[in-house]
C-alpha cells in the first residue's frame, strides 16, 4: 500500500476473531498505523462462542457502536455451501472446500460493513503464505473496487510467535497460557469443516496424530452396528433428514453430529496451493461428506447422461474458482447458472448406510427419475427395447475404427 493511500485511510474494518492474532492487530492498527478500528465477528458455527469476542475489543477500548458479531450460519449454508454442493465441488478430486467457501461470505460482510460506518479501508489476519489472502482480498475487491486492504502479517515485523507475544505483553493484550509456547497446528472452523495445518502435519509422511482430529470418533471407535438415514431433495438442494424438513443450517448440523458419532468425513490431503506452493493439511467434514453423497445420489436417477458428465467435466474448474477466491467473478456465476438449470428435477429422497467411517448411497427414489426398469431388466421387457435396434448403432459407431484400422494395416 502506498503511503499516499495510507494517509487517506483513517478507520478500519478488522476480520476479528477474538483469538491472539487479531487481537495483536487489532491494537497495532490503532498504535502503529494510527487508525480507528472497527472490528467484525463472524459465528459461521465454528463450535466456539463468539461472544467473547465482544469483551476482547472492549478490552481494547473498542466502542460497543464499532463491535460487529453476526450469526450467518444460515446465510452461509444456504447461499454459499449449498450452491456450490449442487455443483458436486471438490478440489484436486477431494477437499470439499471448508475454508475456501467462508471467505467470501466474510469479505462480503466486511465491505458492507465498512460502509456502514464509513470506514475507508478493511483488514484480515491472513499470512502472506496462504491462500486466504487472496480469497479476502478478491472477494473485497470485487464488491467494492475502491475499497483498501491492510494486511499486517505482509508488513509488520512481528515475524515469530515470541515476537508476537512480547508485543501483546508490551500492549497489554491477555496471552492465554496455551499460546506461550508455539502452537502444534493451526485450524480453521466452521459449520462445515475443520482444518488443520502446520507443524505435526508438515512432514507428509507422517501419519496424523489422532489429537489433531476434533470433529469426529476414530473411524475404528465408531458404533459397531450401521445407521441407516434418509436425505430429501428439491432442486438439488437438501430439504429433510429422515422426513423432518429442516432448513440448511439445520440440516447440515445434524447430518455433522451422525458424521461424529461414526467417523465420517476425515481426509488428510497434499494441496496445490493458488500462490505456488504445496501444503498438507488434515480436513473434517462430517456432514459435508455425508451430504455430497447423497446429493451425487440423488442425481444419477434425475439427471440425463449429457447433462450429468457435462458437469462432471466443469466441476473441477468450478472448484477451482472457489479455491482460488474467484466466488464473486462471471466465470463462477456463468458456471453457477448452468448448474442450477441442471438441478430443476433434482428431486427425490436417498437412503444412506452409515458405519465405520463410510456413508454409503444405499437407495434413492424420485418422482422425477430417469431409470426405467423396464428397459434394464433382464426379464421379458414387454417391447420396451429392441435389443436388434444394437447392431446398427454399434455399426455405426465402428465405422471410423474400421476405416483406421484398414489404413493402418495397408
Amino acid at each position: 500500500m502506498s503511503d499516499t493511500a495510507s494517509l487517506a485511510i483513517k478507520r478500519v474494518v478488522l476480520a476479528y476473531s477474538g483469538g491472539l492474532d487479531t487481537s495483536v492487530i487489532a491494537k497495532w492498527l490503532e498504535v502503529e498505523r494510527g487508525l480507528e478500528v472497527v472490528t467484525f465477528t463472524a459465528d459461521l458455527g465454528q463450535g466456539e462462542e463468539v461472544e467473547p469476542a465482544r469483551q476482547k475489543a472492549r478490552a481494547m477500548g473498542i466502542p460497543d457502536r464499532h463491535i460487529f458479531i453476526e450469526d450467518l450460519r444460515e446465510e452461509f449454508v444456504r447461499d454459499f455451501v449449498f450452491p456450490m454442493m449442487r455443483a458436486n465441488a471438490r478440489y484436486e478430486g477431494d477437499y470439499l472446500l471448508g475454508t475456501s467457501i467462508a471467505r467470501p461470505l466474510i469479505s462480503k460482510r466486511l465491505v458492507e460493513i465498512a460502509r456502514e460506518t464509513e470506514a475507508d479501508a478493511i483488514a484480515h489476519g491472513a499470512t502472506g503464505k496462504g491462500n486466504d489472502q487472496v480469497r479476502f482480498e478478491l472477494s473485497a475487491y470485487a464488491l467494492d473496487p475502491d475499497i483498501k486492504v491492510i494486511a499486517p502479517w505482509r508488513e509488520w515485523d512481528l515475524t515469530s510467535r515470541t515476537a508476537l507475544i512480547a508485543w501483546a505483553e508490551k500492549h497489554q493484550i491477555a496471552v492465554p497460557k496455551d499460546k506461550r509456547g508455539e502452537s502444534p497446528f493451526s485450524t480453521d472452523a466452521n459449520l462445515l469443516h475443520t482444518s488443520s495445518e502446520g507443524k505435526v502435519l508438515e512432514d507428509p509422511w507422517e501419519e496424523t496424530p489422532d489429537y489433531v482430529y476434533s470433529r469426529t470418533v476414530n473411524p475404528e471407535d465408531a458404533p459397531d452396528e450401521p445407521e441407516y438415514i434418509t436425505i430429501d431433495f428439491e432442486k438439488g438442494d437438501g430439504v429433510a433428514l429422515n422426513g423432518r424438513a429442516m432448513n440448511p443450517a439445520t440440516l447440515l448440523e445434524a447430518l455433522n453430529e451422525l458424521g461424529r458419532k461414526h467417523g465420517i468425513g476425515r481426509l488428510d490431503l497434499v494441496e496445490n496451493r493458488f500462490v505456488g506452493m504445496k501444503s498438507r493439511g488434515m480436513y473434517e467434514t462430517p456432514g459435508g461428506e455425508i451430504y455430497a453423497r447423497a446429493h451425487r445420489g440423488i442425481e444419477q436417477i434425475t439427471l440425463d447422461r449429457g447433462a450429468a458428465h457435462l458437469k462432471d467435466e466443469l466441476m473441477p474448474r468450478y472448484a477451482e474458482l472457489i479455491y482460488n477466491g474467484l466466488w464473486f467473478s462471471p466465470e463462477r456465476e456463468m458456471l453457477q447458472a448452468a448448474i442450477d438449470l441442471s438441478q430443476q428435477r433434482v428431486n427425490g429422497t436417498v437412503r444412506l448406510k452409515l458405519y465405520k467411517g463410510n456413508a454409503d448411497v444405499v437407495g434413492r427414489k424420485s418422482a422425477d427419475t430417469l431409470y426405467s426398469e423396464a428397459h434394464v431388466t433382464f426379464e421379458d421387457d414387454a417391447g420396451a427395447y429392441d435389443q436388434r435396434d444394437a447392431a446398427g448403432f454399434i455399426n455405426l459407431n465402428a465405422l471410423r475404427l474400421k476405416l483406421l484400422a484398414k489404413r493402418d494395416s495397408r
